[in-house]
């Protein structure tokens, strides 16, 4: 049975008006230098929670790049995969920053990470069952209608299973985006970091991942650490410049999915500009590459 309660006018708007090119996540450090050498990149992204005061230098210098590039605002508070209801104070502090930006797209985590009042600075995971499923749907449906447009949802970075989860998590998005009408972000880098740390294929996630649903992809750098028997476990850290198994992850999503905007993000231990600048050439070399499609099985048709 199908339960979305978006409103259809909301459905009808497009998910992303991004370029089909690389873009890289503004940090403010970098500001004096994208503003003296006006880089050819294709958008900037920049976390929601960073712009919730209501002046001064970050608006100043994010207005500046939103009337020079297309911008991408990305959550990280909202709390999606939480079992207790919404923050909604959270969400209008959020719409207030796209509404005054009006991005080409607004994204957020399939993740949670608050506990009542408490709010954790992490992206936690969720079990994939029913229960899950319902709170995730409903807090979906509450944020697109608030904002009035669909939303980008992120796959995310897995350290753990859960014994009560039914669903696959390549089945738990597509059964989200069926019931919201929501969009996907495919976190190439968060798809190795969990291939590698719960013992799957990477190649078959992407093989397997719904790629018309996909409308933007991020990449990132990760650390290295070994578990408590030593085994490999690799962070999402974004601390580091893309490691060559992610490019060659990416290259075949691209296979499969086309040119799409493609978020360089770099969070922690910041880069100078010009390695910054560097990977998102790199990921538009890729954008521009002539490929064979991959044979894979094939996305449903859309209606």
């Amino acid at each position: 049975m199908d339960t979305r309660s978006v409103p259809e006018q909301t459905r009808a708007c497009a998910a992303s008006a991004l370029p089909a090119s690389a873009g890289v996540g503004f940090k403010n450090v970098h500001f004096s230098d994208i503003e003296a050498s006006a880089p050819d990149v294709g958008f900037f992204e920049v976390h929601a929670e960073n712009y919730m005061g209501a002046g001064g230098p970050p608006h100043a210098q994010l207005m500046q790049l939103r009337r020079d590039y297309p911008l991408s605002i990305h959550g990280v508070g909202l709390s999606i995969g939480g079992a207790g209801r919404l923050d909604r104070d959270h969400l209008r502090r959020v719409k207030s920053v796209v509404d005054r930006y009006a991005p080409a797209a607004f994204s957020e985590h399939l993740a949670w990470s608050t506990q009542g009042v408490s709010f954790l600075n992490d992206l936690l995971p969720l079990p994939y069952n029913a229960a899950t499923l319902a709170h995730v749907v409903a807090h979906m449906d509450e944020i697109q209608e608030a904002l009035g447009r669909p939303i980008l949802l992120e796959n995310p970075a897995t350290y753990l299973r859960f014994q009560s989860s039914d669903y696959s998590e390549i089945e738990f998005l597509r059964e989200v985006v069926r019931r919201t009408g929501c969009r996907l972000l495919l976190d190439v880098t968060n798809a190795f970091v969990s291939a590698t740390n719960l013992g799957f294929s990477a190649d078959d996630y992407i093989d397997a991942f719904p790629m018309l649903d996909v409308k933007e992809i991020h990449l990132a750098g990760y650390a290295e650490d070994v578990d408590e028997v030593g085994d490999p476990l690799l962070i999402d850290a974004h601390c580091a410049p893309v490691q060559e198994g992610v490019w060659r992850l990416y290259d075949r999503a691209l296979a499969r999915r086309g040119p799409v905007a493609t978020l360089i993000e770099w969070d922690n231990d910041i880069p100078p500009w010009p390695l910054l600048s560097e990977q998102a050439t790199r990921a538009e070399r890729f954008l521009k590459k002539d490929r064979l499609p991959l044979k894979t099985t094939p996305d449903r048709v859309r209606s």
